[in-house]
Parts: structure tokens; sequence; C-alpha cells
């Protein structure tokens, strides 16, 4: 079995690749390896790229936007019956403020609405996630939100699916090697509101910004975001580079599940938002993993004498639970 290369230091870029999802879908194996070829290295040395032709349709993503929108303008005490805080698998409404992504910051500057994996029919009830088992909960009042947000679910799902064959391929693994690992994937989605952010909070001592410097728990990201922009990311020189946004593209970004599982091959890179445009901004991030009973141990291309081991091996739920409840304990009411 081929070994990739040990992980050395990371190329400083500037710049975040694009890369065509329409070859991903060619019959020829030789056009979806040099797809594979292009996030392979977007992977190894960037760990950000644009994914345009990804096949989310310009409908459903307004949709669901104004559908976000609506949910963000109702009353405080409607969004707070929702509250995050009180569901054991992390499912609803975190109001501004109630995170704390950065811990030397004092607060994200972001109100979210969180949900999982529900059938569009409303039939079958919850799946068994083990440690993320749990039902999803809804506002009140708001007719077709429910549908037109999994609608989006849903459909970014798919997109998130079709990837995994692409990530196998750049590992030199199998192109079906995640399949039986991805057959109830985890994916949990965020509708993001950011209020404008005040310029003197970002770098004063209120240290207050969209959200703070992080890394995501899952596999990888697969983002919209509007046209306001304000992601940032940070490259290895540590300067961070605006992620602009491209119509027609979403952002996939790998999360730390994946550099894990990679023994650090793939990179898994710190970012940030800020909001300093005066006006409202809407992200909506996809965060895709696998089956949470999978056993996150290095994958065999990933390792070698030169790259031995470096992580214990874990389920891929009990992983993604810890890392939200270190981040959830510090906002939980007292």
């Amino acid at each position: 079995m081929p070994q990739l290369p040990v992980p050395a230091a990371v190329p400083v870029f500037d710049a975040i690749p694009i890369i065509d999802f329409e070859d991903a879908h060619s019959g020829d194996l030789r056009v979806r390896r040099a797809v594979a070829e292009r996030i392979q290295d977007a992977c190894m040395n960037v760990g950000f790229f644009y994914l345009k032709n990804h096949g989310i349709s310009e409908e459903i993503i307004m949709s669901t936007v104004a559908a976000a929108n609506a949910f963000f303008a109702l009353p405080d005490a409607a969004k707070m019956a929702l509250d995050i805080h009180r569901s054991a698998n992390f499912k609803g409404y975190t109001a501004l403020l109630g995170e704390n992504t950065n811990p030397d910051g004092n607060g994200d500057l972001h109100e979210g609405f969180d949900l999982g994996w529900e059938p569009i029919s409303g039939e079958g009830g919850p799946r068994n996630d083990g440690a993320m088992a749990g039902e999803n909960v809804w506002p009140s009042g708001l007719p077709g939100f429910r549908e037109t947000v999994l609608e989006y679910y849903h459909t970014a799902l798919q997109v998130g699916k079709k990837l995994f064959p692409l990530f196998a391929l750049a590992l030199e693994l199998p192109e079906d090697f995640f399949a039986d690992k991805t057959t109830n994937p985890a994916a949990i989605m965020r509708l993001l509101h950011y209020p404008p952010q005040a310029p003197s909070k970002v770098e004063t001592h209120d240290r207050q910004i969209g959200i703070g410097a992080h890394t995501d728990y899952e596999c990888f990201t697969i983002l919209w975001q509007d046209a306001v922009g304000g992601l940032q990311v940070q490259n290895t020189a540590g300067k961070w580079i605006d992620a602009v946004p491209i119509p027609g593209t979403v952002v996939v970004n790998l999360g730390d599940q994946f550099a894990r599982w990679t023994n650090d091959v793939f990179k898994s890179t710190v970012h940030r938002a800020i909001n300093q445009s005066g006006r409202e901004r809407y992200s909506i991030p996809l965060f895709f993993g696998t089956n949470y009973d999978v056993v996150l141990e290095p994958i065999a291309t990933c390792v070698s004498p030169e790259n031995p081991p470096r992580y214990q091996a874990i389920t891929a739920g009990e992983y993604v639970k810890s890392r939200l409840e270190a981040t959830y304990v510090q906002s939980a009411p007292n």
C-alpha cells in the first residue's frame, strides 16, 4: 500500500484554491483522480478550498437564508425556548455571546440554530447515533421553516457523500474506503447570523468578534457564506487570509477529526469570522463526519516508521461529543 509523505513544514499559502466539482462525476477514473490530486494538495497544504459546481441550487440556498432571517427575527423569548443548553445532544438555539470559541476572547458575536439528521417526511424518528443521539427542536409559528431547512441539509449532505470518494483517492485508498463508514454520516448543520461588528471590539481588550479563532471538529465543513464576507483563514506564517465570497461556490475546510484520522497528513486550519461590513451576515456551515460508531485510528497510508501513530483510538461520536461539551460548558447558565 502506498504511503503518503510524512507531515513536514507546510508551505505558506496566500490564497485558497478553487476546485471544480463537475469532474467528480466523470465515468473516467483518470479524470476523478485528477480532481482528487487537486484536493490532496489543498488538504495537505492549506486545509481549505472553494468548491464550484457543487450542486446546491441557488433557489434552495435563498429559501434557507430567508428561513434563517425569519427565525433570528423572532423575539428573544421564542428563540430561548429552544436554548441549546437544554439539549443533551446540542441541538437548538445559541444566543449572542452564547459561545466563546477562542478562550482568549470575550464571547462570539453571532447567534445560531443547530440541527442534525432528520427525514423531511418526519417518519422514522431520530437515528441511533450513540453519544450524539436525540431529536432536533423546531420553532413554532414559522410555517415551512423545518421543511425548508431540512431540504438544504439533505442536499448538502449529498455533496458531502460525493466528496468522500475523492478524499479516499487523495489518501491513496480505494474509492469506496469510506462507504461503509458513512452509511449514517454525522452531519451537524448551523444557521448563523452575525450582526455588524464594531471595529473597536476586535483588537482591543474587549476581544469580541463574530467567531473566535478555532478549528472545526468533524471530518470537514461545507460552508455557504453570503456576499458580506468576513471569513479569515490563518496561514503558517500567522497571517490572516480573507476567504472572500465567490459566487457559485461553497467553502470546504478540513476538521480535527480528519486530521486525527490521517495522522496529521491532512491539515485542520485555524480560522475565524469578523463582520465589519456594517451589514447583517449569514452563513450556513454543515459539519460532515462519519457514522458515530466508527473508530478513529490512523489510516494505514498515513502511518509509516517515519510517521508513527500520533493519536489513541476513539469513536467518532465520543470525540465530537467531547469537543462540543468543552465548547458549551463555558457558556452554560449557572
